[in-house]
């Protein structure tokens, strides 16, 4: 239930209509009065409205005939219904400035990355972080019931806005995708990022390596697809070689890449050739038919604490079988049931030092009912939910960043001009 929040009123009825005693009052209410509620929303008096600019407006005598003029509840932003108000995840607070986020000591940052221009079949990905934002139908302070834990009572979260994307200009999305992310990561919070397609992971991933240096990341990706291709038509940050880039750039060494989940008619036998002399580890979807979901993830989790300081988490959408999620670029039959990857996710978060995560290759325009967005939210609030069982035991969730107050935001030029 939604925390309401209570008003005097000038009569001495509580706020919601009725007396101290709980009965309900009578008569018109009377104008005046009011206070402000708990997050500074302007007060709507007895017998009174406001104006935009907060001036307050006679009710008159129509409203009161019908009972309008009464004093009536403010709730605070995060209590409101999901489709009230602006559009942030579960109606966090929403802070761009990466200085903020610093005095804050924000523990986990929401970032979209609204970016399509890299696909090789059905777009729409860049409706994907406002899609996935909207589609939660709870408010308020949300309780974990797989693990008993109320996450945002526990951690410090906020929503950083999007990437500063403009359309058509690929090499410009990418760029402005690795500053947004290089801000937040070096302000010590663990940045989520919502795709966007999955050519998105070259830059938030190398961003995240770049702020844990001198320490190495490794990546965890779940996805139908291998995503190393070496090009596609010519074009080498295609949305099919962003795993492909990291490795080649020396962001992340191949050795430190576990997939999970490949099925389907690709990766070439070049490819996976390739993959195998760069040391990835992969699983086939087969193998979790045969042996199980639980054994492979356990298998993945061992391999993931192999070298690395960090695990960078990459969730392709795609990775969970079309029939449940079809709101994707490049479906995939025979993939993960949603039950499956949310388990996989709280227990790769709760053993693993997380670096940080993206979700992607949500197209909306491909979705159904939102099962596809909804499904995207749940994994996001999944790994901020096994964060804050950690932070509850006593486990540090923020990284100690490596950029100072006064570096963070001046290394990569913050502002609408940048």
């Amino acid at each position: 239930m939604a925390k309401r929040l209570a008003r005097p009123s000038p009569n001495g009825t509580s706020s919601n209509g009725l007396s101290p005693n709980g009965t309900a009052r009578g008569g018109p209410s009377t104008a005046g009065g009011g206070s402000l509620s708990e997050d500074g929303i302007h007060p709507i008096p007895a017998g009174r409205a406001a104006r935009p600019d907060g001036a307050p407006v006679a009710i008159g005598e129509y409203g009161r005939r019908w009972g309008w003029d009464a004093p009536l509840d403010a709730y605070n932003h995060q209590d409101l219904p999901t489709y009230v108000g602006p559009t942030s995840f579960s109606h966090l607070p929403w802070i761009e400035d990466p200085s903020e986020l610093l005095a804050r000591n924000v523990d986990v940052a929401i970032v979209g990355a609204p970016y399509d221009d890299m696909v090789t079949h059905r777009p729409g990905a860049r409706f994907g972080p406002r899609a996935i934002r909207e589609a939660q139908n709870t408010a308020g302070g949300l309780n974990s019931l797989q693990l008993d834990v109320r996450p945002f009572e526990e951690l410090t979260v906020v929503d950083a806005g999007d990437a500063n994307i403009v359309p058509a200009r690929y090499e410009r999305g990418h760029a402005m995708i690795y500053r947004k992310v290089l801000e937040v990561a070096g302000t010590g919070a663990i940045p989520v990022v919502l795709g966007g397609d999955h050519s998105i992971t070259w830059p938030s991933a190398s961003a995240v390596a770049e702020v844990r240096k001198p320490g190495s990341i490794g990546i965890v990706h779940f996805d139908a697809h291998a995503d190393t291709a070496p090009d596609s038509w010519g074009q080498l940050s295609g949305h099919g070689s962003p795993m492909r880039r990291l490795i080649e750039s020396g962001a992340v060494l191949g050795k430190n890449f576990v997939q999970v989940g490949l099925r389907g008619y690709w990766p070439p036998r070049d490819v996976l050739d390739w993959m195998g002399e760069q040391g990835l580890r992969w699983h086939l979807m087969r193998e979790i038919e045969e042996l199980g979901a639980e054994a492979v993830i356990d298998r993945a989790i061992e391999e993931a604490l192999d070298g690395p300081d960090a695990i960078y988490l990459s969730v392709d959408i795609d990775v969970v079988d079309p029939g449940s999620a079809p709101g994707t670029g490049t479906p995939e039959p025979g993939g993960m049931l949603p039950r499956e990857l949310l388990r996989a996710v709280r227990r790769i978060v709760g053993k693993v030092e997380l670096a940080g995560m993206d979700i992607v290759e949500v197209s909306p325009p491909y979705d159904w009912a939102e099962s596809t967005a909804a499904l995207a939210n749940r994994v996001a609030l999944e790994a901020i939910s096994a964060l804050a069982v950690k932070r509850r035991d006593g486990a540090t969730v923020r990284h100690v960043a490596r950029l100072g107050r006064a570096k963070v935001g001046a290394a990569v030029g913050v502002g609408a001009g940048r």
